[in-house]
C-alpha cells in the first residue's frame, strides 16, 4: 500500500496532480493539504486542513510515502519578501523534515526554471535555496521538477503570467524547448511518473524533458 502527500493541492499543477494519483492503482491513499475542503471527492482521498503554520503539529497525519510539494506565491501575492519566503521556502523544508522523520522515501517539488541560489533575483534564489536544503535533509529519492511558463487554469490571476501567455501564443515557435511554455498537466505527469521509479538520488526535470508527457 502506497500513499501519497499532497501540498499545494489548490493550485494549478496540485489539482492536475490529485487527479492523476486518485486513479492511478499505484496509490491507495492520496492525503491532501489545503486551507479550506478540498472540491474533489473520492474514495481515495483524506483531506487535512491546515495553514501549514505548525507543520509538527499534525504528527502522523501526514505520513506518507512520496511526498508531492507544489507550494508556490508571488510577490505580488505574498506583499512581502518574509511573506514569499514562507511559502516558497519554510513551508516546503518543513513538511520535508516532518515526513522524512515519519518514514517517507521521496519527495517532489516543483521549483522553477533559472533557480540558482546564486541568482541576482530574489524568486530564482529563493527557489534554488530550497533545492539545496532539501538535498541535504536525506530523501532516498529526491525529484526537483522546474518549469518554464506554465499553461492551464490558475484560482487566481497572475499578471506576469497572463502577459506571458500572450506573447507565448504570438512567439512562441521561436522559443527552445527548455524555455517554451508547458502545460501544468505534463508537470503533474511528469512527477507521477519519476516518483513510481523508485530511484535513489536528487535529479532535476527541465521543461524540455516534461514537454515529452503527453
Amino acid at each position: 500500500m502506497k500513499t501519497a502527500l499532497v501540498a499545494g493541492a489548490t493550485g494549478m499543477i496540485g489539482q492536475q496532480l490529485v487527479n492523476l494519483l486518485v486513479n492511478d492503482g499505484y496509490y491507495d491513499v492520496v492525503k491532501v493539504m489545503s486551507r479550506r475542503p478540498f472540491d474533489l471527492q473520492h474514495t481515495k482521498i483524506q483531506n487535512i486542513i491546515t495553514d501549514l503554520s505548525d507543520v509538527s503539529g499534525l504528527k502522523e497525519q501526514i505520513k506518507a510515502d512520496h511526498i508531492f510539494c507544489c507550494l508556490g506565491t508571488t510577490m505580488r501575492k505574498a506583499k512581502t519578501k518574509e511573506n514569499f519566503y514562507k511559502v516558497d521556502f519554510t513551508f516546503p523544508v518543513e513538511i520535508a523534515k516532518h515526513t522524512k522523520s515519519l518514514g517517507a522515501s521521496a519527495f517532489m517539488l516543483v521549483s522553477a526554471t533559472g533557480a540558482n541560489k546564486n541568482s541576482m533575483f530574489y524568486y530564482n534564489r529563493v527557489k534554488g535555496d530550497v533545492e539545496e536544503a532539501l538535498s541535504l535533509i536525506g530523501f532516498s529519492s529526491l525529484h526537483i521538477f522546474r518549469p518554464s511558463l506554465l499553461l492551464g487554469t490558475r484560482e487566481e490571476s497572475r499578471i506576469g503570467e497572463d502577459v506571458g501567455k500572450v506573447v507565448y501564443k504570438i512567439l512562441g515557435f521561436m522559443f527552445p524547448a527548455n524555455v517554451k511554455a508547458i502545460d501544468s498537466l505534463k508537470v503533474a505527469k511528469a512527477m507521477v511518473h519519476f516518483a513510481k521509479q523508485e530511484t535513489t538520488g536528487v535529479f532535476f526535470h527541465d521543461s524540455k524533458l516534461m514537454q515529452s508527457f503527453v
